[in-house]
């Protein structure tokens, strides 16, 4: 499995390129790559009224790349750094295809500027590659889980983000072994 990191436009290469490391930290060397591409976002997916785009709109650009012969093997990651919703959600920090190849995360509220605080540059990327990495075992098929601590624990807010870490529980790394033996 490899996982290709593709920005949207907008998203500078260097913040690709330390999200690409972190989750090979945690999914093995060799695992990432960045994609040349540069996607674009859809104008339809903005919503005026609320100043946000639609996530799943964007998530089907993802899937676009990710339908074409090239990448058919691999896991596409895209990153904005817009803000973006769901449905019944004011916002959310990702969206992935559960399972599948596609997945989406938001650069946009991991800032601590978005939340009044000074920028940390390092607190950001962890949260970054944490959302990278929750998103990325969605496509692998893992549910949200009930540790707290694990990466595939549901964040409602960017609190439950910073408490848990980048890695995956005993739990999911045994379904993830499931998985992968299939």
């Amino acid at each position: 499995m490899i996982v290709c990191i593709v920005g949207f436009e907008g998203v500078e290469r260097n913040l690709l390129n330390s999200i690409r490391e972190g989750v090979e930290e945690v999914l093995g060397e060799g695992t990432c790559t960045i994609l040349d591409e540069v996607l674009k976002l859809p104008s339809e997916a903005y919503n005026h009224l609320r100043g946000q785009y639609m996530s799943e709109q964007l998530l089907k650009e993802v899937s676009k790349l990710a339908m074409g012969g090239k990448y058919k093997d691999s896991i596409l990651l895209g990153v904005a750094d817009v803000d973006i919703y769901a449905h019944g959600m004011n916002f959310i920090f990702g969206l992935a295809q559960c399972p599948g190849r596609a997945a989406l995360i938001s650069l946009f509220r991991l800032r601590p500027e978005f939340y009044g605080e000074n920028p940390n540059k390092s607190l950001f990327l962890e949260r970054a590659i944490k959302e990278a990495l929750h998103e990325i075992g969605h496509t692998l098929g893992l549910k949200h889980c009930r540790d707290p601590l694990c990466v595939m624990y549901f964040s409602l807010h960017i609190g439950m983000t910073d408490r848990k870490s980048k890695f995956f529980c005993r739990y999911c790394l045994k379904n993830l072994r499931h998985i992968f033996q299939r």
